[in-house]
C-alpha cells in the first residue's frame, strides 16, 4: 500500500499543523519536501492566524487555511463560533483535497481531515508504550504527558498511519518519518524562513528608536507559556548585565501577556530595552535576524532562532531537548540535569520538587555556555568541522 502512495502524484493536499509555533517550525521541512516532491500541486497549511504571518510567504505553499483555535473550542455555546466552524469545513471539503496529512495528532485535526474526503489521510499511529530505544531512562510522568503518538483516537481517521519505531527521536526527524511513506527526499531538514521586506524595515525602525544601532545586538525571550518553564528572573538580568558589559546592545522580547516578565529583568538591568509586546511573531524573526545570539527559556524563539540561523542558549528544565531541543544543536542546552527532569508538567503548583530543574541553573551557568557558543561561531568553519 505504501509503495502506491510513493508512485502517486498528488494534486492538492492539506497539511494539518496549526500551533504552537515550535510545532510549526518543525513541520516545515515537511512543506520543503512536500514541494520537491510535487512541484505542481496546490499545498495549503491549516494554520492559527497568528503564526501564518510568519509562514504564509514560504516558497513552497500555495495558501494558508486560517484556524482560530480559541474560536472554535467554544463553537457548541456560541452561534458565531459555529458558524465559522461550519464555514471551515465547507472551505476545506470544497478544496477537493486528494491528500490530507495530519502531523497535530488530536480529535479536532483529524476531524477536520475526515471531513476534508480526502482518500488518502496520513497520520500518526495510536499511542506507542515502547519507551525508548537507547539506554535513557526517563521519570514515568515524562512519557505520560510527553508525546507517544495520536491521541484522542485520532489514528482511526487516517487511511495510513505513520509507524512509531521509537520515541527517544526528535520532533523534527518524527515529523520526516512521513518521508519513505511518500517518496519524499531523504536530504536534511530545510527551515527556510525569511522575513519579509516589510518586516524587515519594520525590525530597522525599532532597533533605530530604541537606541539598539550600532553595537552587537543580544535577543533576550524571558516570558513563555507552561510556568514551570520560566527561568528565574534573576538569571535573565544577570545575563543581560554581563552583556552589556561586554558591548553588546540589549533587547528584551516577548507577547503583551509576557510583558510584567520582561519589565522585571529591565527593572535589574538599566539600559536593556523592553520590546515586549512590540513585535510580531514576523517582526521577532526580523529582530533574531539580526542578533549576535538569542538567550530564552521559550521553546518557539528557540526553534525560530534556529530555523533562521542564528545562535541560541536556552534554559531546559520541564520538557526533553532530545524531544524537542535546539535541533542540530545539543550544546546550546542549559539544564541542570537533575533526575526528576523532564516531567513535562505544565504548573507550578504540580511540581513536588520546587521547580529545582530551572531555580539551580545560575546565571554563570548560561553566561559560560553563551560564551562558548559565541566562540564556536567566531572560529573558522573549518576547525569548527574538526
Amino acid at each position: 500500500m505504501n509503495q502506491s502512495l510513493r508512485e502517486q502524484s498528488f494534486e492538492r493536499i492539506l497539511l494539518i499543523k496549526p500551533s504552537a509555533l515550535g510545532d510549526v517550525i518543525h513541520t516545515v521541512p515537511v512543506l520543503a519536501k512536500l514541494r520537491a516532491r510535487y512541484p505542481a500541486a496546490r499545498i495549503d497549511w491549516l494554520l492559527n492566524p497568528a503564526i501564518a504571518g510568519l509562514i504564509g510567504g514560504h516558497p513552497a505553499l500555495s495558501n494558508v487555511i486560517p484556524f482560530e483555535r480559541s474560536v472554535y473550542v467554544r463553537a457548541w455555546r456560541s452561534w458565531f463560533a459555529a458558524k465559522g466552524l461550519g464555514k471551515l469545513l465547507t472551505t476545506i471539503r470544497r478544496n477537493r483535497y486528494d491528500l490530507v496529512i495530519d502531523l497535530h495528532g488530536q480529535f479536532r485535526s483529524a476531524l477536520l481531515a475526515l471531513a476534508s474526503g480526502a482518500p488518502t489521510r496520513i497520520g500518526f499511529d495510536r499511542p506507542q508504550q515502547a519507551r525508548s530505544a537507547s539506554d535513557r531512562q526517563l521519570i514515568a510522568g515524562a512519557y505520560v504527558h510527553g508525546w507517544t503518538g495520536a491521541r484522542e483516537g485520532a489514528w482511526m481517521a487516517y487511511t495510513h498511519r505513520i509507524p512509531i519505531p521509537a520515541l527517544d527521536v526528535h520532533a523534527v526527524d518524527r515529523y520526516l518519518w512521513l518521508a519513505p511513506i511518500l517518496g519524499l527526499d531523504d536530504g536534511p531538514p530545510d527551515f527556510s524562513l525569511q522575513p519579509s521586506l516589510k518586516e524587515e524595515h519594520r525590525a530597522d525602525a525599532l532597533i533605530e528608536r530604541h537606541g539598539l544601532a550600532g553595537k552587537p545586538l543580544a535577543v533576550l525571550v524571558p516570558g513563555t507559556l507552561w510556568e514551570t518553564k520560566h527561568w528565574h528572573v534573576e538569571g535573565f538580568a544577570e545575563v543581560a548585565r554581563h552583556l552589556t558589559r561586554t558591548g553588546r546592545a540589549v533587547a528584551l522580547a516577548g507577547s503583551l501577556a509576557e510583558q510584567a516578565r520582561c519589565q522585571a529583568v529591565a527593572a535589574l538591568c538599566p539600559g536593556v530595552r523592553d520590546l515586549s509586546g512590540q513585535t510580531t511573531l514576523s517582526d521577532l524573526a526580523a529582530l533574531i535576524r539580526r542578533a549576535e545570539i538569542c538567550v530564552t527559556n521559550d521553546s518557539g524563539s528557540m526553534h525560530l532562532t534556529v530555523a533562521l540561523g542564528r545562535p541560541v542558549v536556552c534554559v531546559f528544565g520541564p520538557t526533553d531537548p532530545v524531544w524537542i531541543g535546539p535541533y542540530g544543536r545539543p550544546h546550546a542546552v542549559v539544564r541542570a540535569g537533575l533526575p526528576c527532569s523532564p516531567c513535562y508538567l505544565r504548573r507550578l503548583q504540580a511540581c513536588p520538587n520546587g521547580h529545582a530543574c530551572m531555580k539551580e541553573v545560575t546565571g554563570a551557568m548560561v553566561i559560560e555556555r553563551m560564551e562558548e557558543v559565541l566562540a564556536g561561531e567566531r572560529r573558522p568553519l573549518a576547525s569548527r568541522v574538526a
